[in-house]
């Protein structure tokens, strides 16, 4: 049942704290993060131990099951390192079997959404953070999520809307451990899941290995093929995460910095640029013009990243021209201040998405931006025996247009939406955040950043301002009801196809996670009200 209370908004505070905070979706999950800090962890054992705990309390958006993308700021070098946690296609993909089965896209769930499933990059990213930057290993980092899952937890309320809605999905799977007598668990009721803590159990006792090789591979593989999925046991034994060298663009003075292709942050940077052609601090700039042309340039962003966003081991990205000062003007002078376009090319990619986000900060200024993500709630829906492993559809995002750079192939990354998001000025860290929700990551991240840098909001502050949403399917621009009604119709003057969202449907604009440290050396932290979580400091 809805809560009835949905308009009443309470005020939340930013926190603020000297040693070390952590800010995510799900309290638990905060905390058992801050526990870490507390003995001593750096910040990617905090954002772990904390994903791994989501885990198992928010299951419909994370899990070994899926992929990881993660920005690290050490504090001794000052430079900011970018982790590639997703996986590939399966060497036996042939997209032959889709016009054999009569399908002209990937499906993201159903009888046939192994084909949605590529290598779950997850527990090699956690592996491989930990062995760069980590004080403790996966033993016990793991230790909490493995505690909820064994002993119980309770269902959060905004987990518990979300879970009611994936019924349909996992009952495909006849029973398993996510649905009680094939209903969804209710808020407040106590969960156990004794499948998943042996999985993490095993995780945790063996590494990467016990998730890559052996058992694990034949059973997620046996069950994919069960529902027309190509993946192999030799699949697994090949996959590895990767460095890679983070993007960034400077945004007024402040250096934003996003993972590179095969993930969407690009989007984030090319809007960003745009919108620095205008000057958002003139009084003179009426606030529907200011939000017109934030809306805009997402829309060419998308246009952009819907097509070079691929796999950058099969395909060259123009990243330097994309991101380009002098591209970035050229856009903007596509932008007419008084008609709204509805005519970008897009990609033909379906839009929805529901991920966690963790953001960590250490006593020693080190920072970690982590997300985790199943694509969208419980993944394909396919939940493999006896494991408890939710297996994700990030696959679904691969094109079956066969001119496109992310053509369906075998061996190759999908286009992700995964985007954790950071900012430095002068090499000294300013902030590590990141807004959840599939293709809203991107929008919310030009959006929180020209909050915080264009109008000097606290964290909190800038996660509770209303935000817009632009789907890339029916055109129309959602915004929250919180909107000045002026503005509203402003836009709708332009010609903005508008709808209004509110109450408990305002998770459709994402949930995000942002800690700032300030020249003090304090962090101050904010969580999403728009999400079950919060964020703990000491």
């Amino acid at each position: 049942m809805e809560n009835p209370n949905y308009n009443f908004s309470s005020r939340r505070s930013a926190t603020l704290g000297l040693n070390g905070t952590v800010a995510t979706s799900n309290p638990l999950a905060a905390s058992a993060g801050l526990d870490v800090l507390k003995k001593g962890g750096h910040a990617v054992d905090a954002a772990v131990c904390a994903a791994s705990v989501l885990n198992v309390v928010e299951p419909m958006s994370t899990g070994v099951g899926g992929d990881m993308f993660a920005l690290v700021y050490d504090s001794k070098s000052k430079k900011v390192e970018a982790l590639n946690g997703s996986g590939k296609s399966s060497i036996k993909t042939d997209i032959k079997k889709l016009e054999e089965i009569g399908l002209d896209s990937i499906p993201l769930d159903g009888r046939h959404s192994g084909l949605a499933v590529s290598v779950p990059g997850c527990v090699d990213a956690w592996e491989q953070i930990l062995d760069k930057f980590g004080v403790f290993s996966l033993d016990t980092v793991l230790a909490a999520a493995i505690d909820y899952a064994q002993a119980g937890f309770g269902v959060s309320e905004f987990t518990a809307n979300s879970w009611k809605k994936s019924e349909l999905k996992l009952s495909i799977n006849g029973s398993c451990e996510f649905l009680i007598s094939g209903r969804a668990p209710r808020f407040g009721e106590k969960v156990e899941l004794h499948q998943l803590s042996r999985t993490l159990k095993g995780i945790s006792e063996n590494g990467s290995s016990f998730f890559y090789e052996g058992i694990i591979p034949e059973k997620i593989s046996s069950y994919v093929n069960k529902f027309s999925g190509w993946l192999c046991e030799e699949d697994f034994a090949k996959h590895t995460s990767s460095w890679v060298n983070p993007i960034d663009s400077n945004y007024r003075g402040y250096d934003i910095w996003e993972c590179p292709p095969n993930g969407q942050g690009v989007a984030a940077l090319i809007a960003l640029n745009i919108i620095e052609n205008i000057d958002f601090s003139d009084s003179k700039i009426e606030p529907t013009l200011k939000l017109h042309y934030k809306i805009e340039a997402m829309k060419i962003a998308f246009a952009d990243a819907l097509w070079y966003v691929a796999d950058p081991e099969k395909f060259k990205i123009p990243i330097d021209e994309l991101l380009s000062k002098s591209y970035a003007k050229q856009r903007f002078d596509d932008i007419k201040e008084d008609q709204a376009n509805k005519d970008y090319s897009i990609g033909n990619f379906k839009q929805s998405g529901d991920t966690v986000y963790v953001s960590v900060i250490d006593e020693n200024g080190n920072a970690c931006s982590l997300i985790n993500s199943l694509y969208e709630a419980f993944g394909t829906g396919l939940v493999v025996p006896n494991t408890g492993i939710v297996l994700h559809n990030r696959g679904a995002l691969f094109s079956t247009n066969r001119g496109h750079p992310n053509f369906l192939a075998p061996s190759k990354r999908p286009y992700n939406t995964i985007i954790p998001g950071m900012i430095t000025k002068n090499n000294n860290l300013v902030s590590s955040f990141g807004v959840m929700g599939g293709f809203q990551q991107p929008q919310g991240h030009l959006q929180v950043v020209s909050n915080m840098v264009d109008f000097g909001m606290n964290p909190q502050e800038a996660l509770d301002c209303e935000r817009f949403r632009i789907n890339l399917e029916d055109k129309i621009t959602y915004l929250e009801d919180s909107f000045n009604q002026s503005v509203i119709s402003g836009l709708k003057s332009k010609g903005h196809s508008v709808s209004l969202i509110s109450g408990v449907n305002r998770g459709f604009f994402g949930g995000g996670q942002i800690i700032n440290r300030n020249g003090e050396g304090i962090l101050i932290g904010g969580s999403d009200s728009r999400k079950d979580g919060l964020s703990v400091s000491y």
